[in-house]
């Protein structure tokens, strides 16, 4: 119902089509606020009804007329919620918009699988950069006092991350995903985070050897794809979801205290439970609507992560207090 500006600048729809169910999308129009990254992500963008007339009073454009601007193909008048069904029924599967169907056939044929390409290289920053209470900074700008050093691999970052580590007391840095665990280092990092990120992270062979260059040398904390890439760097396996968890109101147990979280999430690939078994990682929690893996810790080596998204952006707000406790973690030195 709310939350299409933060889904359309979310990096981890790179490359994808995304379609709502909510039949009306635009209501209250584009603001200047609620971006999570420089641009828009996905590829195409699929409603039953775009509000041309918005009412709210941060809007400065439409929804047709923003993504008009940032060179984005969008349609509307489908049945969203028909092709939802046909989704959940079949999975995910390639898919192109257009007003000529021989081209469009043409196009799916020749189109490269989505699995097959790196996302995670294309909407990484390309230089490092820190952020603050406005915002981005430069990497020259000086540390505030008494603020935890927080390193950030990003591949595929939302802003939100940022802004509600910087609110729990931290300095985020953000480095590109191509950086090594040397170079993680040479900034001093009190801790690290792993982004999320799009795409199948078996693809990410380099990010996971810098995660195994990090494991035990300082606090780790996953989000989303950096809960896959947990995985992988202590030698465990993910697999692709049928249709993946979009959207809100994911209901997660923690295992260790029985608590259940209302999450927001977006991830197309899972963590293999049985893959973990003698690799020093244990499942934490549990998605309790398929009993796949949301979290994962790693004891020995001060790393946890959590597959769903803590800073929401769009989605409640249950998980928030995740980026209090890393940050609490790290400057007790648990």
């Amino acid at each position: 119902m709310t939350g299409y500006q933060e889904i359309l600048t979310d990096p981890s729809y790179a490359g994808q089509i995304v379609t709502l169910t909510y039949p009306l999308v635009g209501n209250y129009g584009i603001n200047d606020d609620d971006l999570e990254s420089d641009r828009v992500q996905p590829t195409g963008f699929v409603v039953r009804e775009a509000c041309d007339a918005p009412s709210n009073w941060r809007s400065v454009n439409t929804l047709d007329g923003w993504m008009g601007e940032m060179g984005i193909t969008g349609i509307q008048g489908i049945d969203t919620r028909s092709l939802t069904k046909r989704i959940r029924s079949g999975g995910v599967t390639m898919g192109a918009i257009g007003d000529d169907l021989d081209e469009l056939h043409h196009v799916l044929e020749q189109a490269k699988a989505y699995d097959e390409t790196d996302f995670v290289g294309k909407v990484s920053t390309k230089a490092p950069y820190k952020w603050g209470a406005t915002g981005k900074e430069s990497v020259e700008s000086p540390d505030p006092e008494n603020r935890v050093r927080l390193v950030v691999i990003d591949c595929g970052l939302k802003f939100n991350i940022l802004r509600r580590f910087w609110r729990a007391g931290s300095r985020p840095i953000v480095l590109p995903c191509t950086v090594t665990a040397e170079e993680v280092l040479a900034w001093r990092p009190d801790g690290v985070l792993l982004s999320p990120g799009p795409g199948d992270p078996r693809r990410l062979e380099g990010v996971v050897s810098t995660v195994q260059g990090l494991l035990g040398k300082v606090p780790i904390f996953g989000i989303c794809l950096g809960n896959q890439l947990l995985c992988h760097a202590v030698g465990g396996e993910t697999y692709k979801l049928k249709f993946g968890h979009r959207g809100s109101n994911h209901p997660v147990q923690d295992l260790r205290t029985g608590k259940v979280t209302i999450t927001s999430q977006n991830h197309g690939y899972a963590v293999d439970a049985a893959s973990l078994k003698g690799t020093g990682a244990e499942v934490t929690q549990l998605n309790l609507n398929d009993g796949t893996v949301e979290g994962i810790s790693i004891p020995d080596a001060r790393a946890s992560s959590i597959q769903y998204h803590p800073e929401a952006a769009p989605g409640p707000w249950d998980s928030r207090p995740y980026f209090d406790e890393f940050i609490a973690q790290i400057r007790s030195g648990k």
